[in-house]
């Protein structure tokens, strides 16, 4: 081989080397942009996940944000937002107040024991009956129970005072009132089907349809609010009140003899 032609191979390779460098060194340029391009993507999308999650966790809660909505007040209440629920004859003289809440076990032991003595001086016209629902029971375990059912007793309501009174029955009975660490009463699937052993209440699609729709969950939480801002005193659940006053000391009255003796003296006081 002449030296003019190893020069031109020589030449050649060293073109080839360099343009293979160029190459590569091009090649490493857009992965390296790559690479930048899908961390920053990974940075954004982290950081729109982050505040995606942030906004939900400061999002308030169903029941937080229909404290703000306006109330559907149920029929057969007075009052403002229609938290004044009283049933009885007009003729009785005396109102007999109860704060109960729903997902209470011993306000379930008391319309166990006495519900049906209960409901008989309400027909009788011994006295008045005003209900006053509660729902601390979920604010110690965030639950939903006790504002759910509520509010559906808000439905109940709705229809009459009493498939009212005998929605709150079944919702206390034996058969259908859960263990207070058992939230059973937030699905409306369950509050139906309790609904389903009243007659007023039965295949009742206005009832269901107001339950599903939670046309009367803000109502249920101006309810709770009297509770929370009552100034009779009570603590706790069941309470009993009468002319202002707190009956047998606070104490819940789980027995007919109980119940006769202490609201039989507050009558005739």
């Amino acid at each position: 081989m002449s030296k003019r032609n190893s020069a031109a191979a020589k030449n050649a390779a060293r073109e080839r080397l360099r343009a293979e460098r160029e190459k590569q060194a091009r090649r490493a340029k857009v992965r390296r942009q790559v690479i930048v391009a899908c961390s920053v993507v990974a940075v954004l999308a982290a950081a729109g996940g982050i505040g995606y999650a942030v906004v939900q966790a400061n999002k308030p809660s169903h029941w937080e944000a229909v404290k703000d909505e306006k109330v559907v007040a149920p029929a057969n209440t007075t009052g403002t937002d229609g938290t004044t629920v009283v049933i009885g004859k007009s003729t009785a003289k005396k109102t007999l107040k109860v704060y109960e809440d729903p997902r209470c076990p011993v306000c379930a032991q008391f319309e166990q024991t006495v519900g049906a003595t209960f409901k008989k001086d309400i027909a009788d016209g011994e006295f008045k009956f005003q209900y006053v629902g509660a729902t601390f029971i979920d604010n110690k375990d965030n639950g939903e129970g006790s504002k759910n059912a509520l509010s559906a007793l808000g439905a109940a309501l709705n229809v009459s005072d009493q498939a009212f009174l005998d929605y709150k029955t079944a919702l206390y009975s034996t058969k259908w009132h859960p263990d207070e660490t058992t939230d059973k009463f937030k699905d409306d699937s369950y509050l139906i089907k309790v609904a389903q052993t009243v007659p007023a209440l039965k295949d009742n699609t206005k009832f269901q349809d107001a339950v599903k729709k939670g046309t009367y969950d803000a109502w249920a939480m101006a309810m709770s609010k009297q509770f929370d801002d009552n100034k009779d005193g009570v603590t706790g659940t069941p309470g009993f009140v009468m002319d202002g006053k707190q009956l047998n000391g606070g104490s819940p009255l789980l027995t007919v003899a109980d119940f006769d003796k202490v609201v039989g003296e507050a009558l005739k006081a």
